[in-house]
């Protein structure tokens, strides 16, 4: 019996040997240690690339010219802030881990990731969350008072709170929670005489009266104390003119310009009627009266027709360079053929005009929104954070680069980039991709709506449960999983199309039963998906293609953010 048995695991070993050895890695000559009985996927690398035709076919014209958007794909809400000569920038990450990505800029053109600003759990409670919930439009300030920086922002399911460092490039505080402050889209006022602020989005003073009726508030804050104080006084009640109802006025921010205080708010819902209006006053607790010329930035009235559209512009915020121009970054969409996107709201940047009677405003009458701008002065680098580009990322390091995400948590023990080095290794843990809870999905944004995305997996499903793969995120009703498994203890390659009611298969292949390295890609040319696969250094093959973009588009699903697409695993 001894003898046959250690038989037997000599001829598992010799075959296991002899297959991966055939199997090479994208650019290791190694391979990951993988027994038969072990409950993981190993992925070799992971490369995405974007190749929209708007960047092939409009070259940038000099070295002081970027695009629109400089954060292309999801970085909806974004905020600025300067101390004169450094910026920073924050955009929304809702139910995805580590929350809040920041972005320092010298010049306005040249953004670099340093980090996250809530990059521990203890900072980001997300449990049971939707894919929208979680955290909504951060906003960044700087105090030069006390040379402290300050990030606010709303746990949709928690609550307002801040974070404050000394260091934006370095570790954010735990949360300051505000009890007196409801609603949502808060953000600081530091004034010049030492006095701070709080306005946000709130009920109105006796309750709305329609849907999407709401106001902006102010507080007053104690930045000794870290805390509130006084009553909140509202400052505007429903937008700029009540007679006509406007929804959703949000995301504010109070400037103080010329002696003069600007109340920057957003109208009209995150859609097609979104914009930015402006109001002025003599005191952060005035009375601020609308510009009689409103909104200052929008895209709504103009032809649906127009070529390469810029759409739902609006929550905006402002900032100064050190020669005195204003420039402004904002979220807004750019649509496929004008009828959908998989990117999110995305952040782009315009200078501020200046009317006669001192407003400040972006876009005005039939103007669109430009996809090329210059600024004089600026020198374009080479790696900037726009165009296409293309990303590999071969799992060498310890940790993940920063544009990696999880949902409603780190993760980390469901994934691991030790447990076999240069292989980022995911658990095929209890848990679905359409659950509330802490899946084993490692996921970057998808940030051009022509892109190839791919991978080199190891894997060996030990039941029909056991699934991996490449995963499609919209939400959790909305995905597209590219996966491996078992259908009747025999090995399958396999497109399942979740959806509120369970899953479809809209494509499946049988496999060899010895087959255990694969690679992966998707191909999407904007309004299609296509899906590739390889066998160890075979031929790619097409498993099935002309599969709809749409389906994970806002306009199909709803939601805040855009698709994100990364490696999954699950044992459920």
């Amino acid at each position: 019996m001894k003898k046959n048995l250690t038989f037997y695991i000599l001829i598992v070993v010799f075959s296991a040997t002899a297959f991966f050895t055939s199997c090479k890695s994208f650019t290791k000559e190694k391979i990951p240690h993988f027994t038969a009985n072990d409950k993981v996927a190993h992925f070799d690398y992971f490369t995405y690339k974007g190749n929209d035709r708007f960047y092939n076919e409009n070259k940038l014209p000099g070295n002081d010219y970027y695009y629109n958007p400089i954060l292309p794909g999801w970085y909806s809400d974004p905020s600025i802030c300067t101390n004169g000569s450094d910026f920073f920038m924050v955009t929304s990450t809702f139910s995805f881990f580590p929350g809040v990505p920041i972005f320092h800029s010298t010049d306005l053109v040249n953004w670099k990731q340093i980090g996250h600003v809530l990059d521990r759990p203890e900072q980001l409670p997300l449990s049971g969350q939707k894919t929208s919930e979680g955290i909504f439009a951060p906003a960044i300030s700087y105090n030069p008072h006390n040379q402290t920086w300050y990030m606010i922002t709303t746990n949709i399911k928690k609550g307002n709170f801040f974070v404050k460092t000394k260091d934006p490039f370095g570790s954010w505080s735990d949360p300051i929670w505000l009890p007196n402050v409801q609603g949502i889209d808060p953000s600081f006022f530091f004034d010049d005489d030492g006095n701070a602020y709080i306005v946000n989005n709130d009920v109105p003073d006796g309750g709305s009266t329609y849907e999407g009726h709401r106001s902006i508030r102010i507080i007053r804050f104690d930045t000794e104390k870290d805390e509130t104080y006084g009553p909140s006084v509202m400052l505007v009640n429903g937008g700029v003119n009540l007679n006509e109802k406007p929804i959703w006025i949000e995301g504010p921010h109070i400037y103080k310009i010329n002696r003069k205080y600007y109340l920057m708010c957003a109208e009209g819902g995150t859609s097609i009627n979104h914009r930015e209006v402006i109001f002025r006053a003599d005191s952060p607790m005035g009375e601020f009266i609308p510009w009689d010329r409103n909104p200052i930035l929008t895209q709504l009235h103009l032809d649906s027709d127009r070529p390469t559209p810029i759409t739902c512009a609006g929550h905006a915020d402002l900032v100064r360079k050190d020669n005195g121009q204003w420039w402004s970054v904002f979220l807004a969409c750019s649509p496929i053929n004008n009828k959908f996107e998989n990117l999110g709201r995305e952040t782009f940047l315009l200078p501020v005009r200046w009317s006669e009677d001192g407003f400040p405003y972006i876009t005005k009458d039939d103007e669109v929104i430009p996809r090329i701008i210059q600024m004089e002065g600026v020198v374009r680098d080479t790696n900037v954070t726009f165009g296409n580009f293309e990303k590999i990322d071969l799992f060498e390091e310890t940790q993940l680069g920063m544009e990696w995400m999880t949902l409603r948590g780190p993760a980390k023990e469901l994934y691991s980039l030790t447990e076999n080095q240069g292989f980022l290794t995911l658990q095929t843990v209890d848990v679905a991709s359409n659950e509330l809870k802490e899946p084993a999905f490692v996921c970057r944004r998808l940030q051009h709506h022509e892109f190839e995305c791919s991978t080199r997996m190891y894997f060996q499903p030990q039941s029909d449960n056991e699934t991996a793969g490449i995963l499609m995120y919209k939400d959790e009703e909305h995905q597209y999983q590219f996966v491996v498994t078992k259908v009747k203890d025999r090995k399958h390659i396999q497109l399942r199309k979740v959806t509120r009611d369970g899953i479809d298969v809209l494509g499946s292949r049988e496999l060899g039963s010895n087959d255990q390295c694969f690679d992966l890609k998707v191909i999407s040319d904007g309004t299609h998906f296509s899906f590739q696969y390889a066998l160890g250094d075979s031929k790619w093959q097409t498993l099935i293609t002309d599969i709809d973009a749409y389906y994970l588009s806002t306009s199909q699903s709803f939601g805040f953010t855009g698709t994100t697409i990364g490696l999954y695993a699950t044992s459920k």
